[in-house]
């Protein structure tokens, strides 16, 4: 298919990056490739952990090249935090396995709190480790507290009567991926001896060391999502990374570089799955038809077809913001966790759309279908949930909606720049007062596309619920109320940036009106919701009510893309 919006291995060159970079995700496409389908789902069937597949990053010096900052690159050009090409790399993985991205996902947080240190040695270190082909961890979560930096029982004791010791360290921790092998594990704890938040600390830790005791996989898959315990293990000054509040915010700052990875797993998992359907609809008959014939089977391909578009303009657009922060211009705070919860969750949904039409045909064993319908929700719900992610999202709505600000144009990033400010985000706190520039402007620029123009009534309609009939202040400590608020809001928040890169990606019109179909639908289903709450007063019910609409309904616009959808069928089948 010409023009494919969806990543396509048969055609893939990435021509907009440097050469090397180019090379580099062609011979990944032509590995996983060249093993083939039968061995990529017998190893996910049999747990296989990859370790070939980490013989080939080492090989490659794949991680290193693309997850060294060029102040530890040691001059090597091609080494940088490049966040347009890291996107690119988490999306071939998620197309071809969680596994793999998992690997690599979990190094980027393992990454997260040495890079943003000032401890020279640990960086070094980091630096030769990922030259040799090595992985890190992230020991931040644990059983009984799960990722709440603010309690830990990883303890941290005051070493005495040896010079060579700051701490022997002790605690348990708890789905920690690559904890099995990890070189370098970025652990964080608490001093016994310090109160409140002066007593953080994050450390390195490895997993080879005989005080580092691994107790096991939690998950049964390729993944090694592991739970391990120290017992006096030996921290000296040079594996400090951080103390105090600044362990804290390194943890945070850590997630918001991390884990927008989330969004582009979910993407190449729901592309991969979406080859997989469509040519297999398309080439089955019932009761003398091709299942594609029935009209419920192409609204279900066309609205998942507008979904994972969505979901890949959305997420591209993020990216520009996050190359472009700096501490003037910090909107990246509110699209990371966009991307966490909105993308993902819409992962889920496109999955869940192909699945009702390829039904038996996605729990067997020889597709790629039966591993994404199986994992595609581990990505909203396991790394971040989406209600803390909506939570997390509330807090930016006010400014948001009625408080624009003045900022320069953010233009398509896609240069080979280092992004050295993910390593010096500065402090956590402030999110309230963070301005963004007009929402309004790019929903009137498209206000000739029909299902735009009616959106956009509907997001000016949450506007006038902020200022006529606001949250209560007992309804700001319903998080049951809330979370329908928030997902009103991140629609309006996925749609601006949808129609931001849609200009940019030169998006068709029919294309753009059948995505805000369902953005108004969703919008809709979610103010019934709202109007059903119990703690709803009667001018938030009656409001709930006037912000729903019908979608504008145009059959020739829906043929059309449905044209373009199954243009997919055959497009691409793994290899063998």
């Amino acid at each position: 298919m010409t023009n494919s919006l969806l990543f396509d291995p048969n055609s893939y060159d990435p021509e907009h990056f440097d050469p090397e970079t180019r090379r580099l995700l062609r011979a990944l496409i032509e590995w996983f490739e060249s093993r083939g389908k039968k061995r990529l789902l017998e190893d996910d069937l049999e747990a296989v952990w990859p370790e070939d597949f980490l013989e080939f990053v080492k090989r490659e010096k794949l991680f290193a090249t693309f997850l060294t900052p060029a102040e530890s690159a040691g001059g090597d050009p091609g080494k940088r935090w490049d966040a347009a090409r890291n996107a690119a790399l988490s999306e071939i993985f998620g197309f071809y396995g969680l596994a793999y991205w998992y690997a690599w996902q979990v190094t980027v947080l393992g990454l997260g709190p040495i890079w943003m240190s000032g401890n020279r040695a640990a960086k070094d270190r980091a630096a030769r480790l990922l030259d040799d082909g090595g992985v890190l961890a992230f020991g931040l979560s644990e059983r009984e507290h799960g990722a709440d930096v603010y309690s830990t029982d990883m303890l941290l004791t005051p070493a005495e009567g040896d010079p060579d010791l700051a701490f022997t360290a002790s605690g348990d921790k708890y789905y920690i991926g690559n904890g099995n092998v990890a070189g370098m594990v970025s652990v964080f704890g608490r001093r016994t001896d310090v109160e409140g938040s002066d007593g953080y600390v994050f450390f390195v830790a490895d997993s080879r060391h005989p005080a580092y005791h691994l107790q096991g996989n939690v998950v049964h898959g390729q993944m090694y999502v592991s739970t391990f315990r120290l017992e006096d293990y030996p921290v000296r000054e040079e594996d400090i990374l951080h103390t105090g509040v600044a362990a804290f915010e390194a943890a945070l700052n850590t997630v918001n570089v991390g884990k927008f990875n989330l969004c582009t797993g979910s993407i190449g998992i729901s592309e991969h799955a979406f080859y997989e359907s469509i040519t297999h609809a398309h080439n089955r008959i019932l009761y003398g038809n091709p299942v594609t014939d029935f009209p419920h089977v192409r609204g279900n391909f066309v609205d998942a077809y507008s979904r994972l578009v969505a979901m890949k303009l959305f997420s591209a657009r993020s990216v520009d913001y996050f190359r472009s922060a700096s501490l003037d211009d910090r909107r990246y705070l509110l699209f990371n966790p966009m991307t966490k919860a909105k993308v993902t969750s819409e992962g889920e949904k496109v999955i869940a759309l192909l699945h009702d039409v390829i039904a038996a045909k996605g729990y067997e064993k020889n597709t790629y279908f039966r591993e994404a319908a199986q994992l595609i929700g581990t990505l909203p719900k396991l790394e971040g949930t989406v209600h803390v992610n909506v939570g997390l999202i509330l807090k930016f709505m006010p400014n948001y909606l009625l408080n624009p600000a003045e900022y320069p144009e953010i233009g398509t990033r896609i240069d080979a720049a280092d992004d050295a400010f993910f390593w010096a985000q500065g402090p956590t706190r402030g999110a309230g007062k963070i301005q963004f520039h007009d929402w309004t402007t790019v929903y009137e620029a498209h206000s000739d596309v029909p299902n735009v123009a009616r959106f956009h009534e509907q997001a000016t309609a949450l506007r006038e619920l902020l200022t006529t009939a606001p949250p209560d202040a007992d309804q700001q400590k319903d998080l049951d109320f809330l979370l329908d608020l928030g997902h009103l809001f991140s629609l309006v928040v996925y749609g601006h940036l949808i129609l931001e890169q849609a200009g940019i990606a030169g998006v068709d019109r029919d294309l753009i009106d059948q995505i805000f179909d369902f953005q108004i639908r969703d919008f809709s289903g979610y103010a019934v919701a709202l109007h059903g709450k119990s703690s709803a007063t009667e001018a938030q019910q009656e409001w709930a009510l006037g912000a729903i609409r019908r979608p504008v309904v145009d059959a020739e616009r829906f043929s059309r893309v449905w044209a373009q959808v199954e243009g997919y069928d055959g497009a691409y089948e793994m290899r063998p």
